[in-house]
């Protein structure tokens, strides 16, 4: 295809995780290829990740955690649907299983979002540049719309939508990878409605569902992108997000949201995301199509325009 020209922004999630991963996603900054990074505020090195922040000026937004480790809200200190009877968050699959079932409170996850985003400007000085969500969980059916009340009531504008075209047909994800990606792809598309209601923007296009961890490379990271850009009309720039998970691997007991680092974040997979992130092969092949690295920012100055249509 003849590519467009594109803005791509580069998002590390989980940074305020573990110092480890915070300094391997400092270093993706200051290589030039991530462009923004999402805050966990409940994670346990969240206020040296805030630090780092500022001292290096990276564009910040905040990671809204509803699945994983300890609320910073009314729930830490009272029975809440949100919450096991050991005082964590249900995890990644048990939300999602006790939202499904009705017995998760939205009142309760409005509270929970509104106490994360007021840490953020209390960490960072400021409000987010953008908010989406940790394990995708802002997405989901009725959270969306409590998520898109809070983020409008603070002011925050931009929001991620994780919609991968063709993320269905990734022959190299195995079938537990394919079948979350494409449920949270068909959570994304039924937000739009609550997201464009409350006045969410989003990038036009977005990736890293099928480029997560050992699956990410330069190539696959543009075949991704190009598919993503294929139907989107291009009277002008167009712009992307990429979606990482970058770091040194956790190593406990060091690291998480209270209960220590989990397997996602101590494995070799983030530290080989880390080497595609910062080996000049991928930006050379980016600026090669056109593609601009920029921040978040910079997006929302530069294009006053809708999401997604």
């Amino acid at each position: 295809m003849a590519w467009p020209r594109v803005q791509l922004v580069v998002t590390a999630d989980d940074f305020g995780y573990c110092p480890r991963r915070d300094e391997g996603i400092v270093e993706a900054f200051l290589a030039g290829t991530v462009t923004s990074v999402s805050l966990l505020v409940n994670g346990t090195a969240a206020e040296s990740a805030a630090e780092l922040a500022r001292r290096h000026s990276i564009p910040t937004g905040l990671h809204a955690n509803l699945s994983e480790g300890r609320p910073v809200g009314p729930a830490r200190h009272n029975a809440s649907s949100l919450l096991s009877p050991e005082g964590f968050f249900l995890g990644k699959m048990g939300f999602r299983e006790a939202l499904a079932a009705g017995d998760v409170a939205l009142p309760q996850v409005r509270e929970e979002l509104e106490a994360q985003l007021s840490r953020f400007r209390e960490l960072m000085g400021r409000s987010p540049t953008h908010v989406d969500g940790h394990q995708h969980v802002h997405v989901l059916p009725g959270v969306c719309q409590v998520f898109a009340e809070a983020l409008q009531a603070f002011g925050v504008r931009f929001t991620r939508l994780p919609v991968e075209c063709g993320v269905g047909s990734c022959s190299w994800l195995e079938a537990p990878a394919r079948a979350f990606a494409c449920t949270v792809e068909r959570d994304a598309r039924a937000a739009m409605g609550p997201f464009s209601r409350h006045g969410l923007r989003w990038t036009d296009a977005f990736v890293g569902l099928s480029t997560c961890g050992r699956h990410m490379s330069a190539h696959r990271v543009l075949a991704s992108l190009a598919r993503a850009l294929e139907d989107i009309p291009a009277g002008r720039a167009l712009t992307a997000e990429l979606m990482a998970h970058p770091g040194y691997p956790s190593v406990p007991p060091a690291g998480g949201c209270g209960e220590g680092p989990d397997a996602f974040s101590c494995s070799w997979e983030r530290l080989h995301e880390l080497h595609v992130l910062t080996a000049p092969t991928l930006r050379a092949r980016l600026a090669q199509n056109g593609v601009q690295l920029c921040a978040l920012d910079d997006l929302d100055s530069k294009r006053p325009g809708e999401g997604v249509p």
